[in-house]
């Protein structure tokens, strides 16, 4: 089977649209699917939130077509609406738990186990089963407890909404960070086993649970500070964590 060219999912990274084959073959190849995501991760921290999202296209102007045509003898002309460049991208699949294991890069594990310990103390008493969400439906809602000497704290809570999908919406408070960016987790109680749920800022923000998640298995919620290496794994480094009462 080919899969994707480095290019092609650079492009799917930066949510640009693909040929029909290697869109077909996206669609059903979890390998390239998971490239992406890692290569995503590092195109949402840093971008720009204004310009994230996707925008109308602007055509050129016609002394683009001019100058290109003057440059190499050949008529240009861009391609119109009936005859589109690239065909229409296919829905995205129901988002299923990726789930990686812990591979520290920067702590050793008994650092983060200890760290963990920690949290569980010191958040015990801050968990709390919330009635009434969006939907009318229970919701478990925790506080995220500064792990060491961290600033980062914040709240997250798991919503119901009314087609039966969930979210955890989060609100975090934590410094701004230069060359790193916060990633949000749910991990095990062994931490061994972590689902990424995407990069978050300060602030606050939604994130889609996977559909066949067991929130009884990762029942932790975890902000790491990650590098912007395209590393998937967790850097090791969690500056705030609570753990959900299910």
């Amino acid at each position: 089977m080919q899969h994707c060219t480095p290019e092609q999912l650079a492009l799917a990274a930066l949510r640009e649209p693909l040929p029909a084959d290697d869109s077909a073959h996206l669609a059903g190849c979890e390998q390239c699917r998971a490239e992406v995501r890692s290569l995503q991760r590092s195109v949402d921290a840093v971008a720009v939130p204004q310009f994230a999202a996707a925008g109308a296209p602007v055509p050129p102007p016609p002394r683009v077509w001019e100058a290109i045509a003057a440059a190499t003898g050949v008529t240009a002309a861009p391609r119109t609406a009936d005859a589109p460049f690239a065909p229409e991208t296919p829905a995205p699949a129901a988002r299923e738990a990726e789930v990686l294991p812990f591979r520290s890069r920067r702590r050793p594990l008994l650092l983060v186990a200890a760290a963990l310990v920690a949290g569980a103390v010191v958040g015990a008493g801050a968990v709390a089963v919330v009635q009434n969400g969006d939907d009318g439906e229970p919701v478990t809602a925790v506080a995220l407890d500064p792990l060491a000497d961290n600033d980062a704290s914040g709240r997250a809570e798991i919503v119901v909404r009314d087609d039966g999908s969930r979210v955890v919406e989060v609100e975090l408070d934590a410094p701004p960070l230069d060359d790193e960016y916060y990633e949000i987790w749910l991990i095990d109680r062994d931490v061994v086993g972590m689902v990424p749920l995407g990069v978050v800022r300060p602030g606050r923000q939604t994130f889609e649970l996977p559909a066949d998640l067991d929130l009884g298995e990762f029942p932790l919620v975890d902000v790491s500070v990650e590098p912007l290496d395209g590393d998937p794994t967790h850097s090791g480094v969690s500056v705030a964590r609570g753990e959900l009462e299910t």
